[in-house]
């Protein structure tokens, strides 16, 4: 008999976990349920329930939903991925009688593979002959918060293990085609069955050599020197441990000031600023940072001063809303939209409608699904939506507490204080003079004022309590 109620497959897209559920199922006694706890479906994409638990009783109480993983026939578990539903890893990585499996693949390779599937749409491949391929371009920035993303994960699942005094069985992606290392993992579950041959329907996608997939492979290589890591594939030993902002830093071209930007905060502006501070092109500005290349500039510029800008929380809500949720381009967050939309009432088109010129997502429609988005803020900023938090609305407080890994602003600027707290950095690096601050430095500024009211108010006080407390904010209006 198990010592363990159930078990829970840590894993990210593109890491094998598909394989190795199928893998699991084979053995007699055991069954892997999907993502259970996936924010945007149940199980699978095209399931609706779990256990006879449907996606809003999820939502409702993930509780339920483990308990029935419990009460089912058999030894049951489901895989986990970072961005699934925050609650669960609070109850389940505590819980000793929750196995943990740990799945692990090297991110680079990770990465291509995802960047690869995103552009065929073939996830999954049973037959080889049905196979597809695409050349990508690897994205620097973009492989950066691929990977400190998982490292933060990573890191919490190793401390908390750790604090706990549990152990989990890492499987690394190579291993996956060994059948004595998946006999081993089930004699760990303590479930005594034991297979002679691994599960042959899903093939291997993509098995030509890196320099063959990736059409800037000079950029990756590059890339991946410069971050300094050498210890990728064997997790939990993930070095250095540095905090998620740092790639998003930007410094002046000449002049020693850093730009330490908060994700809706209004970086557009400020860099126009810096640029036109040093009279060069915004592209001359320096970007890209990992911890070791902004160590070399805070060393190679004394005196610098480091700052960054909060913003009022409705502003800051609204921004997040427009440019992740309304808006559908680039950094717009497709899926969560779906999710809003089917789960809290969020109704927003696809498609990247403009209310200010919408026949039906109109401005109306705008503020009532404003307002619908930031009652999900409060849920969703006290861990009770399935949906992670991210960045782009997290409290700013909490934000300003994550750069503490690494060094804190020596400045926090108000929006509505920029010109002065500018003119006084600029002076402490040597200016005399400083081009002009933009009037308005929100892009969504005319959309906001069409909508906001006092109920706009309160739903970001009920959301942001800490920020209008922590910040001294008053009414926008």
């Amino acid at each position: 008999m198990s010592k363990y109620d159930y078990f829970i497959l840590f894993a990210e897209m593109r890491t094998g976990s598909n394989f190795l559920e199928a893998n699991l199922n084979s053995f007699e006694g055991i069954s892997c349920l999907g993502e259970a706890f996936n924010p945007h479906f149940i199980g699978y994409p095209d399931t609706d329930n779990v256990l006879g638990i449907t996606q809003r009783e999820r939502e409702d109480d993930p509780q339920k939903l483990i308990d029935a993983v419990i009460a089912a026939f058999g030894l049951n578990g489901f895989r986990f991925f970072n961005d699934h539903d925050p609650r669960v890893l609070d109850i389940a990585l505590t819980d000793p009688r929750c196995a943990k499996i740990i799945l692990t693949r090297n991110p680079a390779d990770s990465y291509v593979s995802w960047k690869i599937a995103t552009a065929t749409g073939q996830w999954k491949l049973t037959n080889a002959t049905h196979a597809k391929t695409s050349q990508i371009r690897f994205d620097p920035a973009e492989f950066e918060r691929h990977l400190t993303d998982l490292q933060g994960f990573q890191v919490r699942l190793m401390n908390t293990l750790q604090r706990t005094g549990q152990t989990a069985f890492y499987v690394a992606y190579e291993d996956l085609h060994d059948v004595e290392v998946m006999n081993g993992l089930t004699l760990w579950l303590g479930v005594d069955s034991q297979i002679t041959a691994l599960n042959k329907k899903l093939k291997k996608q993509n098995p030509m050599p890196m320099a063959d997939k990736v059409a800037n492979f000079d950029a990756m290589e590059t890339t991946l020197a410069r971050l300094d890591r050498f210890n990728l594939t064997r997790t939990p030993n993930f070095e250095p441990r540095r905090g998620p902002m740092i790639p998003t830093y930007i410094a002046a071209a000449r002049s020693p000031l850093l730009y330490m930007p908060l994700k809706s905060g209004p970086t557009a502006a400020i860099s126009d600023w810096l640029a036109r501070l040093d009279k060069v092109p915004v592209d001359d500005l320096l970007q890209s940072f990992s911890q070791k290349t902004l160590r070399e500039w805070l060393r190679g510029n004394p005196g610098h001063r480091k700052f960054t800008v909060v913003r009022h929380p409705v502003i800051w809500a609204h921004t997040a809303f427009c440019e992740r949720i309304v808006f559908n381009g680039k950094g717009s967050f497709t899926e969560i939209r779906g999710t809003l939309r089917k789960v809290h009432g969020v109704d927003v088109p696809d498609g990247g409608p403009q209310p200010e010129t919408h026949p039906t997502y109109h401005m109306a429609a705008h503020k009532i699904a404003f307002l619908a988005f930031l009652k999900f803020l409060r849920n969703n900023l006290s861990a009770q939506t399935a949906v992670r938090t991210d960045a782009a609305w997290a409290s700013q407080l909490s934000l300003l507490q994550a750069m503490s890994d690494f060094g804190l602003p020596d400045v926090i600027v108000r929006e509505t204080g920029l010109r002065g707290d500018l003119a006084r950095l600029a002076g402490q690096v040597g200016h005399d003079t400083m081009p002009e601050v933009p009037t308005v430095t929100d892009p969504y500024a005319a959309r906001l004022e069409a909508i906001y009211d006092a109920d706009i108010e309160a739903a970001a006080r009920d959301a942001y309590g800490k920020d209008y407390e922590s910040f001294g904010f008053g009414n926008l209006r």
